[in-house]
């Protein structure tokens, strides 16, 4: 995702307390932000399996709901 959605994404989850839902473009997992890290543009997210990983902005992307 670009800086501009990433910024967006990060505003959502850090300030409305949102879970966005992204798909990483490398293994098409899915999973939901929890966090991001400004310094190094990395959204932390939850796994469905629960577990949790880091995935840097360049290979994620926002899943549309429609």
């Amino acid at each position: 995702m670009n800086s501009g959605k990433y910024d967006q994404v990060c505003y959502r989850t850090e300030q409305r307390d949102e879970n966005v839902l992204l798909r990483n473009l490398k293994n098409g997992q899915t999973g939901y932000t929890f966090g991001c890290t400004s310094a190094g543009e990395t959204v932390q997210v939850r796994l469905p399996d629960g577990g949790l990983d880091s995935w840097n902005r360049d290979e994620c992307t926002e899943v549309s709901s429609g």
